[in-house]
């Protein structure tokens, strides 16, 4: 042994100097190396489940909120009242004084992680087709997920931000890493690119995404297409994609794998909406963020559904709670209060908690708070919660059809049906067959809103509110003592409920000066000043 141990440090010795500086690290694998086995190209698509956009949907603060609540707050529809004083970004978009400096850590926390995101997909679709072991199916159901997440974080970025880098290429040197903008409209071709690729050459299945294993599905990329489409069709980029839309959106309605929750008529704790809140298994679900109680939890979302106060009752798991998403009145105001199931006590949102204290019965009554994301487990026993999160449902799907049908073909009876699926499951107590008679007498631009009204309504916890309001350029006008009552007036030059006017800059959000000053080539979006205000 001894000898053996001499000759290897002899040999060494004799190893050039050039050879010790160009060997690779023995904790680290080069490119090449890493794609030499089929575990790496599944290590890299799995990582994508929980890279960028989909983090943004985990609740890693009590205090702050999700990344995703950003445009929420810019709208000014729903507050973080106790502690936007610390989460400054809230009062910055409240007051539409936000910048390129004052809101730079939390613009870093979306453009960055969305890159690092599109960096890792663009690796795998690079390296996956020539990894050994794979099947061409494999290689196929592998490539999808890796484009639809890559399409996923720049249709986020372009909303966001609009005009944005665009590489489809890893980086692998340190030549052309300075990239300058690209125009939207091309990010969005690329984005309909990739998911057309999914759809039409990725050999996944098209089924809900917790029946696919909770992997994602033709109809994962269906869903995000039909946004897609309906998106750039908006006044944000004003390109016609309607009838784009409407086919996407209705092939995944008519194919008979995806099916809305109905409602327990004996029973409204077992409602859809307390369904869409308790359950992960459900055929509505086409796209989710997974999460699994003991071994990566939603973090604390359960919180949000409750005041700071509410920690100190003593009947929670959780060290805090805060309202962080909290919906103004103005918002409660979309909704008809004695029609709508949705606005009813624990459906979407809740007021009140009954429990136990010393033997007797409490109740303690609060503003109107979040109730999608309470979680009995979590919050009384075990301060975990793995409820998933639902991005896409096919609610959503049906007024995309609805509304993309009824600009590119008119108000037809399928875009009065797709609605009235939809507003019938809310306004539990009213006959289909009268909300029908009622959406057929109206004009195009009326049907069109009351789909935005029912955008308001369904999705009110799904962070859809900005997006809309960036695309259609309308912001939701409410009246609290005509609750249901909604009109659409032009966003710019509208003043938002906290005394803020909208201009034509708050459009889109700023690119961090941080961002900038790493890449000299990014240029900011107009109105936007990078001095220090």
């Amino acid at each position: 042994m001894k000898k053996l141990i001499i000759l290897f440090f002899g040999l060494l010795f004799m190893a050039s100097c050039d050879d010790f500086l160009e060997e690779s690290p023995k904790s680290e694998m080069s490119i090449h190396q890493y794609f030499s086995d089929p575990s790496h190209a599944y290590n890299s698509v799995n990582r994508l489940y929980r890279d960028g956009v989909p983090s943004f949907f985990h609740a890693g603060s009590a205090y702050r909120g999700t990344t995703m609540m950003l445009g929420g707050y810019m709208s000014g529809f729903f507050d973080n009242p106790e502690y936007k004083g610390q989460e400054v970004h809230v009062i910055e978009c409240h007051n539409l004084t936000l910048t390129p400096v004052n809101i730079s850590g939390f613009l870093d926390d979306v453009w960055t992680p969305c890159y690092v995101a599109i960096a890792r997909a663009n690796t795998a679709i690079k390296y996956i087709p020539d990894t050994p072991g794979l099947s061409d199916s494999e290689k196929n159901q592998l490539l999808g997920q890796a484009y639809f997440f890559r399409a996923l974080n720049y249709f986020h970025l372009v909303k966001i931000f609009g005009d944005v880098p665009l590489t489809i290429e890893p980086y692998e040197s340190l030549e052309d890493i300075y990239l300058e903008r690209s125009s939207a409209e091309i990010v969005y071709n690329q984005i309909i690119n990739d998911l057309l690729f999914v759809i039409d050459n990725s050999s996944l299945n098209n089924e809900p995404m917790p029946m696919n294993n909770y992997r994602i599905s033709k109809g994962s990329a269906k869903a995000l297409l039909a946004d897609v489409y309906l998106t750039i069709s908006g006044e944000a980029v004003n390109i016609d994609k309607y009838a784009d839309a409407a086919n996407v959106a209705r092939d995944i309605i008519t194919s008979g794998n995806y099916s809305l929750i109905s409602h327990d008529d004996e029973d409204l704790k077992k409602s859809a909406y307390n369904t869409i809140r308790t359950s992960n298994t459900e055929r509505e679900y086409l796209y989710v963020i997974e999460y699994d109680a003991g071994i990566a939890t939603n973090g604390w979302l359960p919180t949000y559904c409750y005041p700071n106060v509410a920690a100190t009752w003593g009947v929670f798991q959780y060290s805090i709670t805060n309202n962080s998403y909290k919906p103004v009145e103005e918002l409660l105001a979309v909704y008809d209060s004695n029609n709508d199931l949705r606005i009813q006590e624990k459906q979407f949102f809740h007021s009140s908690l009954t429990y136990m204290e010393n033997g007797e019965e409490r109740t303690r009554e609060y503003e109107p708070s979040p109730y999608l994301w309470h979680d009995d487990e979590a919050l009384f026993e075990t301060g975990r919660s793995g409820k998933d999160v639902a991005v896409y449902r096919l609610a959503e799907v049906y007024l995309i059809a609805a509304e993309a049908i009824a600009r590119s073909e008119g108000v037809t009876s399928e875009a009065v049906e797709y609605l009235a699926e939809v507003r019938s499951r809310g306004y539990w107590q009213t006959e289909k067959s009268d909300i029908i008679n009622l959406l057929s007498t109206l004009s195009e631009q009326e049907f069109v809103e009351e789909v935005w009204k029912e955008r308001l309504r369904e999705l009110p916890l799904e962070f859809r509110i900005w997006s809309d309001m960036q695309r259609t350029r309308k912001y939701p006008l409410t009246d609290i003592n005509n609750p249901g009552e909604v009109d659409f007036v032009d966003l710019v030059g509208q003043t938002n409920v906290w005394g803020s006017t909208f201009e034509e800059k708050h459009l889109l959000f700023p690119i961090s000066n941080n961002e900038r000053q790493r890449n000299p080539n990014l240029t900011q979006n107009p109105g936007y000043s990078d001095a220090i205000e």
